[in-house]
């Protein structure tokens, strides 16, 4: 029988043990992201769905001659697609235990990112809040024809602040991920 390996001092072992309760908390933890990933996945979707199909013809306003409907349709898409990127990356660390690209740098993706798309999508949708506020002063939200462009403006907007909501509680996860790695050298808190 082979004597167990000793390591030295400043020696470190090429894999890290993680008891099975250790692996079902990582599992659960993986899985609550994805869960805030798919959310603000949908979220963001549904806002760029809502804000692309707000034209009711000839007589209401569209949405593409409003720098601030524009923004806020350019960033609940950019969102949609980073989210939808994340679920992959989501999905492919929970089926197989490791990150898509090296830990360190997908700790940092992560959570950088998510601070970014976070920011851009306070940003477009408080300056949609801003301008459907002063919107609803013209005659534009005024006009029984274009009334339903201002509710569904004002549901676009809606529903980026939830995509936001769901992306700033992805960003508080991976910036636990962040605070892990710093601490421990590996994303998993033990």
């Amino acid at each position: 029988m082979r004597p167990p390996l000793a390591f030295r001092p400043g020696d470190t072992p090429s894999h890290h043990f993680h008891s099975t309760v250790t692996l079902r908390k990582l599992r659960r933890f993986n899985s609550l992201i994805l869960v805030f990933r798919v959310t603000a996945f949908t979220f963001s979707l549904a806002s760029s769905v809502f804000m692309v199909t707000n034209s009711r013809g000839s007589g209401s306003p569209h949405w593409i001659d409003f720098d601030a409907f524009r923004f806020v349709f350019a960033a609940n898409a950019i969102v949609a697609l980073y989210s939808l990127f994340e679920m992959g990356v989501s999905v492919w660390e929970i089926s197989t235990g490791a990150t898509l690209f090296p830990e360190i740098l997908q700790v940092w993706f992560d959570f950088g990112h998510d601070q970014v798309f976070a920011y851009l999508l306070l940003s477009a949708d408080s300056a949609g809040t801003a301008f459907a506020k002063t919107l609803k002063g013209t005659d534009t939200c005024t006009a029984s024809a274009a009334a339903s462009f201002c509710v569904q403006s004002d549901i676009s907007v809606a529903l980026g602040f939830a995509g936001f909501l769901f992306l700033g509680l992805s960003s508080l996860l991976s910036g636990f991920r962040v605070v892990c790695f710093i601490i421990n050298g590996s994303r998993f808190h033990m």
